[in-house]
């Protein structure tokens, strides 16, 4: 993940493939599927299926409040992003 985004046709696809590692590696990290990632969201008041969360994290289409949320909703306190 500390790596300078690529150069591509689409200019924000690296940054999409990095937010969604900061999911994935979050999950990984406190051993959290989507099930739970649901239930935990759902703490903050949003409601998305499990595979809702999946789908939109496997297709890296989500709002930056989408990954706030999730990050919030595992515990994460700080980000790095270097």
């Amino acid at each position: 993940m500390n790596r300078p985004p690529k150069e591509s046709a689409q200019p924000y696809e690296a940054w999409e493939q990095t937010a969604k590692e900061f999911i994935e590696i979050e999950m990984a990290r406190r051993g959290i599927r989507y099930k739970q990632l649901a239930r935990m969201l759902e703490e903050l008041g949003i409601e998305e299926s499990p595979e809702q969360i999946n789908r939109k994290v496997n297709r890296k289409r989500f709002s930056a409040a989408f990954l706030v949320a999730c990050l919030r909703a595992m515990g994460v306190k700080t980000i790095s992003l270097d």
